[in-house]
């Protein structure tokens, strides 16, 4: 598996017009879908007046969650659009959400599914597009005479440092990248009197 994967920096607007009618695209990077379904709530009030909020997200590359909802437009129209653009960019921990103004013309289906795709895609187009690595959290545990030991491993091996509390015990939660995990909790499991724990 990959150990890095793309996502959005912050959040990006686009804009689709066709006979009258308005979509507005938002891309948001989000991590969870509480996080996801928070924005809506408040995407809803912003534009209380709007027809339709469809979306869709991709949350985690590891253990991939999708969803897509196309709120009350045909079936098929809104939210698959949305989602096929977040797959064909390949991104991963983005959610998008298309508002609808009604311009008094009807699209068709076709027609919905341009416009849902080409607002998506504006959006995707104007977002910063970040790599990221996909990596594991473990906490190690270790008296404070195998610091130096330690800390030799976390250097050599790139680790990063999320937390640490160093009393009676030393605890320390480092996140390590996908690639590097065999090697580097090998590495560390092999000290003397070190615990490491996935978190």
């Amino acid at each position: 598996m990959k150990d890095t994967y793309k996502t959005v920096e912050g959040t990006a607007e686009g804009l689709y017009k066709e006979k009258g009618s308005k979509f507005i695209a938002r891309i948001y990077h989000v991590e969870s879908e509480e996080e996801a379904k928070a924005i809506l709530g408040k995407l809803k009030k912003e534009f209380y007046d709007a027809r339709h909020h469809c979306f869709a997200w991709r949350i985690d590359p590891r253990n991939e969650r999708t969803r897509s909802n196309d709120d009350g437009e045909p079936s098929g129209t809104a939210g698959k659009p949305i989602l096929n653009q977040i797959l064909s960019f390949e991104l991963y921990d983005v959610f998008i959400v298309v508002i609808r103004y009604f311009g008094g013309t009807k699209l068709g289906v076709s027609g919905l599914i341009n416009a849902y795709k080409s607002a998506s895609r504006d959006a995707i187009e104007n977002a910063t597009i970040i790599e990221k690595e996909i990596r594991d959290l473990y906490r190690i545990e270790f008296d404070y005479v195998m610091m130096n030991s330690v800390m030799r491993v976390v250097k050599e091996e790139n680790l990063v440092v999320k937390k640490q509390d160093f009393d009676n015990v030393c605890r320390m939660d480092v996140e390590i990248k996908l690639s590097t995990v065999q090697k580097s909790t090998n590495r560390l499991k092999g000290l003397k009197g070190v615990k490491l724990e996935k978190l």
